[in-house]
């Protein structure tokens, strides 16, 4: 039996549709049961001061509706894939919203010389790990600063007490974000780090398999059509080259992009590899933009095209890849014949922009440099110098 193997952190919702599962589930639940267990404290404390405030039925009015918001707000968070911004920010207003009635409950002496608690009193916490869990740093600071503002506005002054409050609910805010993110982030770079390994696997076992079989037979016909001669030699020499290509395939890295955008160049240079062509790469990855990416490895390609077209029969060509940390540079060297002198001014002037605009254009539009060095019988080539990934950023 075949299929496709489930990464951690994935549900089956189907043959070929498997449902991501959040990262940050365990902390979706802490936050459900931190509004639960701190409903229980505010209905406590309401239940202790209910013969001391100005209007009792309002305050087990608004514990009532913190018990219904309370169980509705259980069931949503605890639905994955569910978790809508706008019922988050109708969360938070809600829980503004019961802060706000401590005005119509408490006496105005409670408010601000007592300090009794408000009604809500810490079960507005909850609110502020949601936004931490949803939103990450940014989220949760927002909303643990929402909080400790109408804390002040409700009580109507500002004291140390009610700025520790404002600390505590800002940095509790702060941390499960970073916490929250950290954890996607982790899971993240898990599952892509299981890709690559998969990939791997299967280009290895791709590898075994095509070695015993496709370039084993590459190899026989190249043998036996030089052996006959004749047209049969040139179907050996197509073989040969196929067998070269084939082999850079299979021994390339896969090509995956990171989560900011870069890519590693390497793996679309060694494609281009041939009998004709040897392409040297760094054994350590060459991270640049995803699009300086393809558009060396465009560059690349036409310059052996080139190579191909103008260089001569049996011209070769050499291409080195260096990584010097803010820049790459980019070698395409061979042994051909070489560009006349004023060929390229030439051209431009007949209107043949190939080297101008296409490669030319193509490299400055990369923020990098390219040079050309050639002369009549000693080949030609070409380096180009184009920012890292680090570099452009």
């Amino acid at each position: 039996m075949t299929g496709r193997v489930r990464l951690p952190g994935e549900r089956y919702r189907g043959p070929d549709r498997p449902e991501p599962k959040d990262p940050a589930a365990p902390l979706w639940l802490s936050a459900v049961l931190l509004r639960i267990i701190t409903f229980f404290f505010a209905a406590g404390v309401v239940f202790n001061h209910r013969d001391e405030y100005a209007n009792a039925t309002a305050g087990w009015v608004t514990v009532g509706v913190m018990a219904v918001w309370t169980a509705v707000t259980s069931v949503y968070y605890l639905r994955e894939n569910n978790r809508a911004v706008w019922f988050m920010l109708l969360d938070l207003a809600i829980c503004c919203g019961a802060m706000s009635m401590s005005r119509i409950v408490l006496t105005h002496e409670q408010l601000t010389e007592l300090a009794v608690p408000l009604v809500p009193t810490v079960w507005v916490t909850a609110v502020v790990a949601v936004g931490a869990v949803r939103a990450g740093l940014t989220g949760g600071t927002a909303f643990g600063l929402v909080v400790a503002l109408f804390n002040y506005g409700v009580r109507g002054y500002i004291d140390t007490d009610l700025t520790r409050d404002l600390v505590l609910l800002v940095g509790i805010g702060a941390v499960l974000g970073l916490a929250a993110t950290t954890s996607r982030q982790s899971a993240e770079r898990l599952a892509k780090a299981l890709r690559v390994e998969a990939a791997t696997a299967e280009r290895e076992r791709l590898a075994r398999t095509i070695h015993d079989s496709v370039l084993q037979v590459l190899a026989r016909v190249g043998k036996r059509g030089r052996e006959l001669g004749g047209e049969a030699a040139e179907l050996a020499e197509l073989a040969g080259r196929q067998e070269v290509a084939l082999r850079a395939l299979v021994a390339a890295a896969p090509l995956e992009s990171t989560e900011d955008g870069s890519a590693d160049l390497r793996p679309r240079l060694q494609v281009l590899a041939t009998d004709r062509y040897q392409v040297s790469v760094p054994a350590t990855p060459v991270m640049v933009t995803e699009a300086a990416a393809g558009e060396l490895a465009y560059l690349v390609q036409e310059a052996l095209h080139n190579v191909d077209r103008h260089a001569g029969r049996g011209a070769k060509a050499w291409v080195l890849l260096e990584d010097l940390g803010d820049e790459v540079v980019l070698s395409i060297r061979d042994d051909g014949v070489g560009i006349p002198s004023g060929r390229i001014a030439a051209a431009e002037v007949e209107g043949r922009m190939g080297i101008a605009r296409s490669i030319r254009g193509r490299v400055s539009d990369l923020g990098g440099t390219i040079t050309l060095e050639t002369a009549p019988n000693m080949g030609t080539e070409w380096e180009i110098r184009v920012p890292t990934a680090k570099g452009a950023r």
